[in-house]
């Protein structure tokens, strides 16, 4: 599932995130959601999250 729609997302799930510093290569960064930070219910890029250990970036894909 791609993480586009704020409704997919919920904390305590596992995602890969894409890092502001990150974006030009797409490397991918796994974790663990703990806060959206993105209020609307969808964006193109990705829904804005903060993960368990601090890292902020947009969801990618939502791990199974």
């Amino acid at each position: 599932m791609n993480g586009n729609n704020r409704s997919s997302i919920k904390p305590g799930l596992t995602v890969d995130i894409v890092l502001k510093k990150d974006q030009a290569s797409g490397t991918l960064t796994r974790g663990v959601v703990k806060d959206l930070l993105t209020n609307s219910a969808t964006h193109p890029h990705g829904i804005k999250v903060r993960l368990q250990d601090g890292q902020v970036g947009r969801v990618k894909q939502i791990v199974e």
